[in-house]
């Protein structure tokens, strides 16, 4: 009965869900390999990369702008098979000690176990905010749309157009937010088995190498960083700046409704509830209605 339910649960969210549509991208245009590009890939005349892991070496990308504001999405199909060890990346970040910067982590894991979505979120160099899910579907088996939001109000991490997080802003009340540097964005396939499944206690199977994870239509619809000058331009409530508009200020009804579901059947950890991990003392947004 109970499962019935939840098919029944998956299938309407599934339908009031919007689809994420087929976006027009080029990695040759828009990225560059910033390590391991002597055995991965850009295909399809540039609409299609695959990363490598092997016992040479894992590999990455980075756009060649950097952007402030917007959102980043990418359809990704992660590694198959036993991918204990593994982890495909994909985030934005600014440079330096006090860096900002925005997490999807995809932890690899042993066959027929299921992956772990990881998000983080780190202000002035600062993280620490993680919260994981099991992905609802394969996500090796075809490609995902994740996407990044991102604008002076509010962060949110959407798989497949539903929204599983939110980091809202609270500057004014002392909790730092991610709006004053740029970032660019960033994938990469590497060696994590010291930590990424089971706390390191499973290993890479390197007998399966070479890994391969599989990317599509990335679209970078954000505001493109000219320096200082941007934090203001980037942010200013304007028409071409569709992203801050009310819009995108507050999820829908539907969009919460969607999230609280991702949140209730697929969430395994929050450190929002792990008091025993800051002995009491929880970080201050915990306390912040999100969304």
């Amino acid at each position: 009965m109970e499962s019935s339910k939840a098919l029944f649960l998956a299938i309407f969210i599934s339908a009031i869900a919007f689809h994420s549509r087929s976006v027009d991208a080029n990695f040759v245009k828009s990225t560059y390999f910033s390590w391991g590009s002597h055995h991965s890939s850009i295909t399809n005349n540039g609409n299609d990369l695959q990363l490598v892991l092997d016992r040479s070496s894992g590999s990455g990308i980075q756009t060649k702008k950097a952007f402030l504001f917007g959102s980043m999405e990418m359809q990704i199909k992660l590694v198959p098979g036993n991918s204990a060890g593994t982890v495909t990346a994909y985030y934005m970040s600014s440079t330096g000690d006090k860096h900002d910067e925005i997490d999807f982590e995809f932890l690899g894991n042993s066959s027929g176990q299921p992956y772990t979505i990881h998000t983080n979120i780190y202000t002035q160099g600062i993280g620490n905010r993680e919260q994981q899910f099991h992905p609802w579907f394969d996500p090796t088996a075809d490609f995902h749309n994740y996407t990044i939001h991102w604008n002076p109000t509010t962060v949110v991490w959407y798989v497949d157009s539903l929204p599983i997080r939110v980091f809202r802003n609270y500057q004014s009340e002392g909790i730092p937010y991610p709006n004053q540097q740029a970032m660019r964005a960033y994938s990469s396939l590497w060696n994590a088995d010291d930590w990424a499944t089971q706390g390191g206690r499973v290993k890479i199977e390197w007998n399966s190498s070479p890994f391969t994870a599989s990317y599509r239509d990335f679209r970078a619809r954000a505001c493109k960083w000219n320096g200082p000058i941007s934090a203001s331009q980037c942010g200013s409530q304007t028409a071409a700046n569709w992203w801050t508009s009310p819009a995108y200020n507050q999820l829908s009804y539907a969009k919460q409704g969607q999230m609280k579901w991702v949140r209730d059947n697929y969430m395994i950890y929050d450190y929002c509830q792990d008091t025993k991990r800051f002995n009491g003392q929880m970080p201050p947004e915990c306390f912040k209605p999100q969304y």
